[in-house]
């Protein structure tokens, strides 16, 4: 029903006086409070002044129950309190919405309690206590799902519950020895006492309607299950909605099982079914089928009843489809991101657009128009207190819900709420309706990119659409294990994405060859479905995937290495963003709190964590270089800066894990050397790092040792997501032969030739580009400190020089060039020779040319140089851009896996601008 057919259902609208206009408050509209003021008089002074908050709700309870109500009526009257009084500080006074919501939420919680206690003490006189093999009193959460487990609770909302108890057993029995029935049977009597002391209508109402309808196996299930039951269910039984439940689920009573800890039990088989371990868009099509029915039953409804359509909650654009969309991205992503795992609407939108799945502006519009919609739905609701969400037809109802909203009339409130309706409707069509195409995406011949529903047509049939040369790797799928063994539905997901591949590639988007290793990427991955639902739903991933196959080797391994990586291709900012150090840590930080809020955040869990995020910030950088967004510098920094962040995080989460730690906080640093000190990190490249400690504890020496051990493990163990880095600490103090980690004291006499045992040239070179990279502040000061002293130490010019040159040919020597080819990085005039001629003059001049003494990469320091006249005219910024292109033809080679020796004539110019560096440099 549109916003004029229900203008067009008022009459004479100037003469219109509401009842609202008249009462001495907004409040008295209310047929309901009109009626509980009559009815209740006398009791409307038991509950305390203000909001009820469950201290004043339990004070209310006591005194009724001290005036002589049993706990059943006394339930009752205070629901008719509180629901007099949300009225009156909601439609007069604008509380906010968590106000009301929290109120009815906390009187549920206080009924159920006093319920379940109540239930409990009659079983337990007649049979005595339910008890466990083990002795132990077996204990019953009563779970509360939907708006109940969310908080959220509307104010005529029944409550949807679910009884579960921990283990099978037998009751004590009375002390005479009568009376034992099993436990099934004891929860099986508390829960039809507990329906009875809250749902059941009396002359004072109920206190809450109850649903059990969402427990395993609905209606025609027990009342009450078992946990081993409830596991089995959802492993062999659960339907995908009932993810969307369970999303919601809380223990919500009794309190002594809440204390007890034992509900962990619960949430370890909960989380499971809910969040999968990988991307999951398979709920997509679920969700699709379980909203079509609520529409079709909205419909049905409706039928000959236009007034019907107008349903805040379940009509186009209401309630349930914001809470379907931010519920979908949590389904779908809340396995590997535990910061998702939210139960309230409004801190889930929150918490999506935090993590980059929603634009911070939609967000913000959803969460605006879910309040509105909820303060229509409770005004509906506050007029006869019915379990309703529709408009009412009544001018003076409608009238009274638009100035209890702040609206002078009820035009502009309709206006505001089709608004509202209208983009909530967008958003949730768009994200049902497949991805938005995506910006770099050609479209089709007919204009509209191929999506999801193209048909599927016979295997042979879809083959005949590609060439020859993809035709013969795809017809191996003919007798494939994996391809036999897809249900129907997985089948005609593939079938489909085959024909949409093939439209893309007689088009000249893709290439036989992306196809190709298309074919070898999702081949593994056949037996996890919800990468074939994740590419049918998205068609801007599943083109910018074949474009990644397509552009390199490696990157093609990269993504059969870690194929959870793709779904970063729908992330809405990939090429527009670069990587953020304090986001990336930030995010981290919030996931490992979320996996400690579930008990989840062991060493196995927070290792796969680190492996997940790492892989993914790595693709995206990847994405960003192969489509050409930043350059192979811009490259080099991103990866070094997420290493930084990475060694950051590893430390501190390791060091918080080790049982022989003696402070809070480590006095220990790292510090990086070759390419992760000059801040040129490549794809796959090791870490060159030592480690160093300032501690004066004589145990220090012992657990820093253990702490850098444990670190490395952590680094480089492999798990089912892989590794992280491989550590190369070589760099020390004596090498391998050395202490593998160092005090800071003995660490700056060994660079600074204090006593016996000092650094070699060699490590002097390499310290011209080591940084401090994490670890306690005022060490880095102090390291800067010795690098300072290091590289502007006095020395002999041409003993260094000697000492410079007898190394550089015994690295040449060591890596022998294929006659006929030039390599990038050790042929004469390639890239160390370029490294090695700064080093020098870094070593020999810095003392007298400080601005050579920053870490800030050979091409800006060969520039330097030459401003400071130590390099001919020219001969610095020839010799930095030669060492830019080399470095980009090395980059390009790794991404295709090809060697790096090259035609002598393809870098000419390269070679000869760094050789005229070696010459002018060396002689």
């Amino acid at each position: 029903m549109t916003r004029t057919d229900v203008q067009g259902s008022f009459h004479n609208r100037e003469s219109l006086l509401t009842a609202a206009t008249n009462d001495p408050g907004l409040a008295a509209h209310s047929r309901l409070v009109q009626r509980l003021r009559r009815r209740y008089e006398e009791e409307l002074t038991i509950l305390l002044p203000g909001s009820p908050t469950r201290a004043s709700m339990l004070d209310g309870l006591a005194k009724l129950t001290a005036r002589g109500h049993d706990i059943g009526s006394a339930l009752r009257i205070l629901r008719q309190l509180v629901m007099e009084r949300l009225v009156v500080i909601d439609c007069e006074q604008d509380a906010p919405l968590e106000t009301i919501t929290q109120a009815v939420t906390e009187l549920s919680e206080i009924a159920l309690e006093a319920a379940c206690n109540e239930a409990y003490a009659q079983l337990d006189e007649r049979h005595g206590a339910p008890m466990t093999a083990a002795g132990q009193r077996a204990q019953m959460w009563i779970i509360g799902m939907g708006k109940l487990g969310a908080r959220e609770l509307n104010v005529s909302s029944d409550i949807d519950l679910i009884y579960v108890y921990d283990e099978d057993g037998e009751t004590a029995g009375t002390p005479e020895g009568r009376g034992r029935i099993s436990v099934h049977e004891y929860f099986t009597r508390a829960v039809k006492l507990i329906y009875g002391l809250i749902g059941d209508t009396t002359e004072h109402g109920f206190v809450f309607r109850v649903d059990l309808a969402l427990r395993p196996n609905g209606n025609s299930g027990p009342t009450v299950c078992s946990l081993d039951a409830l596991e089995e269910y959802m492993l062999v039984q659960g339907r995908e909605w009932e993810r969307f439940a369970w999303l919601k689920s809380r223990v919500v009573a009794p309190q002594s099982a809440i204390n007890s800890g034992s509900a962990h039990d619960l949430r370890g088989v909960v989380l499971p079914f809910v969040f999968r371990k990988y991307l999951d868009y398979s709920v997509f099509e679920s969700l699709r089928a379980l909203h079509q029915q609520i529409r079709n039953h909205a419909s049905k409804r409706s039928a000959g009843r236009p007034e019907r359509a107008n349903d805040v909650k379940l009509s186009r654009g209401g309630i349930r489809e914001i809470e379907f969309t931010v519920q979908l991205l949590q389904v779908v992503r809340g396995g590997q991101f535990p910061e998702l795992r939210t139960r309230p609407t409004q801190e889930a939108l929150r918490r999506v657009s935090r993590a980059g799945l929603m634009p911070q502006d939609t967000a913000d519009a959803l969460a605006r128009a879910y309040i509105f919609l909820r303060r229509v739905e409770h005004r509906i609701q506050y007029l006869d207190d019915q379990q309703t969400h529709i408009l009412p037809t009544e001018d003076a109802d409608l009238d009274w819900i638009a100035q209890s909203m702040g609206y002078s009339g009820c035009c502009a409130f309709l206006t505001e709420l089709d608004a509202h309706r209208e983009f909530v409707a967008q958003e949730f069509d768009r994200l049902l309706g497949g991805d938005t195409p995506c910006k770099n995406c050609q479209p089709s011949r007919n204009g509209q990119k191929a999506s999801g529903s193209v048909p599927a047509a016979d295997f042979d049939a879809v083959l005949e659409l590609f060439p020859a040369v993809v035709r013969e790797r795809l017809a191996q799928w003919r007798e494939h294990p994996r391809v036999l063994a897809l249900r129907e539905g997985a089948r005609q997901r593939l079938l489909r994405l085959l024909q949409r591949t093939a439209e893309w590639l007689r088009e000249g988007q893709v290439s036989s060859d992306a196809v190709i290793r298309l074919a070898d990427w999702v081949e593994p991955l056949l037996r996890r479905e919800s990468y074939l639902a994740l590419l049918l739903e998205r068609p801007a991933v599943h083109e910018r995937l074949l474009r990644m196959l397509g552009a390199a080797r490696w990157p093609a391994r990269y993504l059969l290495q870690h194929p959870g990586v793709i779904d970063e291709l729908a992330g809405p900012a990939l090429l527009s963003s670069r990587f953020d150090p304090a986001i990336f840590e930030r995010e981290l930080q919030e996931r490992r709190i979320a996996l400690a809020r579930g008990g989840e955040d062991d060493e196995e869990n927070l290792l796969n964590l680190l492996r997940r995020a790492h892989h993914a910030e790595v693709f995206r950088t990847l994405v960003r270089d192969v489509e050409g967004r930043i350059t192979v510098e811009q490259v080099a920094d991103d990866l070094s800066a997420l290493a930084d962040a990475i060694l950051r995080l590893t430390a501190s989460w390791c060091w918080s894990r080790l049982k022989q730690r003696h402070r809070e906080e480590p006095r220990f640093g790292i510090i990086g050397y070759g390419k992760l000190g000059g801040k040129e990190l490549g794809y796959g490249s090791d870490l060159d790092i030592v480690f160093v400690f300032d501690d004066e504890d004589e145990s220090a020496p012992e657990i820093y040792s253990i702490f850098v051990r444990k670190l490395i493990s952590w680094l480089t163990v492999k798990t089912g997501e892989g590794d992280l880095f491989e550590i190369d600490t070589a760099l020390r103090p004596n090498g391998n032969s050395g202490l593998l980690i160092t005090s800071f004291e003995g660490y700056a006499d060994y660079q600074q030739q204090r006593g016996s045992n000092t650094a070699w040239t060699w490590e002097h070179q390499a310290m011209t580009r080591a940084r401090f990279v994490c670890g306690e502040k005022s060490m880095a000061e102090r390291f800067d400190a010795v690098r300072h002293a290091v590289i502007t130490a006095p020395r002999d010019a041409e003993a260094l020089k000697a000492e410079i040159v007898a190394m550089r040919e015994k690295m040449r020597h060591a890596r022998p060039v294929q006659e006929g080819f030039f390599d990038v990085k050790h042929s004469p005039g390639g890239m160390v020779d370029a490294e090695f001629a700064m080093q020098y003059l870094l070593l020999a001049h810095t003392a007298s040319h400080p601005e050579l003494e920053p870490n800030l990469g050979n091409i800006a320091l060969l520039q330097r140089a030459e401003n400071a006249g130590l390099l001919p005219k020219g001969v610095g910024s020839a010799a930095g851009d030669a060492y830019r292109q080399l470095r980009r033809v090395q980059h390009q080679a790794r991404l295709n896996e090809e060697p790096t020796q090259v035609p002598p004539e393809s870098v000419a110019t390269e070679s000869a601008a760094i050789k005229k560096l070696w010459e002018v440099v060396f002689g």
